[in-house]
């Protein structure tokens, strides 16, 4: 267990960085850390993404990043944080008015008015639209490495997922399309709007190229890093076990765990150190043992339990010295 200085000095070329994990374990620490190290060790131009409603990443560089746009920390490191539900409504009204143009309507159908109103309460909607949002920042590359602070579990998965779901329901719809081009009487239909069959046609190839490639991008191995973040704790254990099951399904591999919040052994040696402090080193060597023999040679950090929470460039950095050449030896 060397830390992640030597991972990186053996795959240079890594492009994606994805931290998942149980919420609260660390990934978003994990995720600044690792942005803040690359951008001003490195120098290489890099963009922390999140999609977290609670903002996490403005929670720990102590600056608002949610719903505004790119913004630059310091030099080489870039920070965004979406707003998915603004995400979603600004796509429905990008939906409403393509049907407009495309069938040359002043208004909608009040029940299409109402559907496309309605999607923003369907389960997958948070993580279609958390996806296409991570595939076009890819897709621009502007940024040498993109570091991805992955939803919860539930989320971050079906996220993933999104790639298959997605791209099977442009396949569809492009089948449909095609096939619709060989009756006349659909062309009688659409005669005298504004787009024509094939211009629909050609923006749900792009879709599905674009989808293409970033799902290609995110389960090739030598390009992607996949790291999981827990805590020495039967829970976070369990929740990983599981996890890791979900996303070998989704061909995605694990680059490898990073145990988070260990608190220092010296404190055992203090007699001032409480009882119940006592009780929790030793349940977590408890776990930390079962980590070790349920994911040998896959630890590849661990972090301590700080002082204070790692909020401000400052602990960023501390973190990120941690991170890269860990100190403490499991």
């Amino acid at each position: 267990m060397k830390g992640l200085s030597d991972f990186f000095a053996q795959r240079g070329n890594t492009e994606i960085v994805i931290f998942a994990g149980k919420g609260g374990l660390g990934k978003t620490t994990c995720s600044a850390a690792l942005a803040y190290h690359m951008a001003t060790k490195e120098g290489k131009r890099t963009l922390c993404f999140s999609t977290d409603p609670q903002a996490s990443l403005s929670d720990i560089f102590e600056r608002d990043f949610y719903g505004k746009g790119i913004i630059e920390v310091v030099p080489n490191l870039n920070v965004i944080e979406i707003d998915a539900d603004k995400r979603i409504a600004d796509y429905q009204q990008e939906v409403k008015q393509r049907i407009l143009d495309m069938y040359g309507l002043d208004e909608l159908p009040e029940e299409i008015d109402e559907y496309i109103d309605a999607t923003a309460s369907e389960p997958a909607m948070y993580e279609s639209a958390t996806y296409d949002a991570m595939a076009e920042l890819v897709a621009a590359k502007e940024y040498d490495l993109y570091i991805f602070d992955m939803p919860p579990f539930g989320h971050g998965v079906r996220m993933v997922a999104m790639a298959e779901i997605l791209s099977k329901w442009v396949d569809k719809i492009t089948e449909a399309r095609e096939k619709a081009r060989e009756y006349e009487v659909v062309a009688a239909t659409l005669k005298g709007t504004k787009a024509t069959e094939d211009e629909v046609l050609r923006e749900l190839l792009d879709i599905r190229s674009k989808i293409k490639a970033f799902t290609d991008l995110i389960t090739d191995k030598e390009r992607t890093a996949f790291f999981m973040v827990l805590t020495p704790e039967k829970m976070a254990i369990l929740d990983t076990e599981r996890a890791l099951r979900m996303f070998e399904a989704l061909d995605i591999g694990m680059s490898g765990l990073i145990v988070n919040m260990i608190y220092p052994q010296e404190l055992l040696e203090r007699s001032s150190t409480s009882d119940l402090l006592r009780s929790r080193i030793g349940m977590q060597r408890k776990y930390i043992d079962v980590l070790k023999e349920k994911f040998a040679g896959q630890i590849v950090c661990a972090l301590p339990m700080y002082p204070r929470e790692p909020k401000g460039l400052d602990m960023i950095a501390q973190v990120a010295d941690d991170l890269m050449q860990p100190k403490i030896i499991l």
